[in-house]
Order: C-alpha cells, then sequence, then structure tokens
C-alpha cells in the first residue's frame, strides 16, 4: 500500500506547539477577579470564540469573563498572564516543525486566538518559521468555521490532499477531513507520531 505524502503541514498552536496553560497562571487570572477557578475557566472560554475571531477587543472580553468593568491596569494584567500561560513550547513538536520544513516540506500556524496573544507569540525566539501563518483574529471566523481554512490553504496555494493537518480539538479535525485535509487528532507527541507513521509517508518522523 502507498501511503500518502503530504508536501505541507499544518499545525494549530495551543496544545499542539505549546502546552497547556500553567494552572498557577490560570489560578493568578481567576484570582485577579476575585472568581473561583472553576467559574473562572468556565467564563474564559464562553466569551473566548468571539475574542478569538476579533468580535471582542480585549476590553470587553475581560468585562465579559468579570461581569462588570475593569480598570485598564487589571485589563493589562490579565492580558500579560494570558498571553504568558499560552507561550510555553511543547519542544518535541517545535522542533520537528524545523526538521521537516529544513527537509523541504512546507509548514504553516491556523490558530484561534486574539491580537494580544498573537502579537506576544510571534515575539516569542523558540517559535519556528512558517512558510504561512492564519489567526482567527486576522481572519474574523475561528475553527472550524470553513472560511479560515480555506484561508490558510490560498495563502499556500495548496490543494486539500496535499496537507496535514494536526489539531488537539476533534470539532477541528473532522472539519479539516470534511474539506479534504488529512488531519491527525493530536494528544501527544508520541501518540502523533505513531499515527502519523502508520498513515503518511514523511521524510523526517516525530520524535526521531
Amino acid at each position: 500500500m502507498v501511503l500518502p505524502a503530504p508536501s505541507v503541514i499544518i499545525f494549530d498552536y495551543g496544545n499542539v506547539l505549546s502546552q497547556s496553560q500553567p494552572i498557577a497562571d490560570v489560578q493568578a487570572m481567576a484570582t485577579l477577579l476575585d472568581l473561583p477557578i472553576s467559574q473562572f475557566i468556565e467564563l474564559y472560554w464562553r466569551f473566548r470564540i468571539p475574542y478569538d475571531s476579533g468580535l471582542l477587543d480585549s476590553d470587553a472580553y475581560w468585562d465579559a469573563v468579570a461581569s462588570r468593568s475593569l480598570t485598564l491596569d487589571k485589563i493589562f494584567r490579565l492580558i500579560e498572564i494570558d498571553s504568558r500561560s499560552w507561550s510555553h513550547p511543547e519542544p518535541v513538536m517545535a522542533q520537528w516543525a524545523r526538521d521537516i520544513r529544513a527537509a523541504g516540506l512546507r509548514t504553516a500556524i491556523l490558530s484561534n486566538m486574539p491580537v494580544p496573544l498573537r502579537d506576544y507569540i510571534l515575539r516569542c525566539s523558540w517559535l519556528p518559521e512558517f512558510d504561512s501563518r492564519t489567526f482567527s483574529c486576522e481572519v474574523g471566523v475561528c475553527k472550524p468555521a470553513a472560511e479560515i481554512y480555506r484561508d490558510c490553504l490560498d495563502k499556500l496555494g495548496v490543494k486539500p490532499s496535499e496537507v496535514l493537518f494536526l489539531d488537539d480539538r476533534e470539532s477541528n479535525v473532522r472539519a479539516a477531513e470534511t474539506l479534504g485535509l488529512h488531519s491527525v487528532l493530536f494528544t501527544t507527541p508520541a501518540k502523533a507520531a505513531q499515527e502519523m507513521e502508520r498513515r503518511f509517508a514523511l521524510p523526517i518522523k516525530l520524535g526521531r
């Protein structure tokens, strides 16, 4: 059996290229808002899609999470902690993104994130170089909306069948597959490596 040989790898950012948010940072944001951590987490994600897509700016988002108007100083602090919380690399994935690009494949990042986080992570020295970057805050919609995948494909000038897409959310993976992209639901580097080795012909193995 001849395995598909993608020429482009598209990476999600959060929980793929980066690690999950440290609980200490989540607790710090909850404490700033005087909220129990469980309630903070629920509110943080309730309004996240409008924030990631640019429908809410930072002031409106954090006011919505807090259910009250916040001072600019407090909003600045929340943005700082939130951005930092998503800036910790998943070293194996970041290195593989570099290696696979050096081996001749093109790479892209396709992520839901608000403007402050985009600006923060683009300054991180560990972030690999990509041939294309697509962020929800620029496109105006979030995964799993088809438009954001099409934006990424258009920037790369490739057909869906040429792409391998890695994401940690099943809804995003299924949406990509509906459009014809090869996709892997990411949980850990080790499991992703096993699945990719089984399903695809790639020049560099993950975690080699």
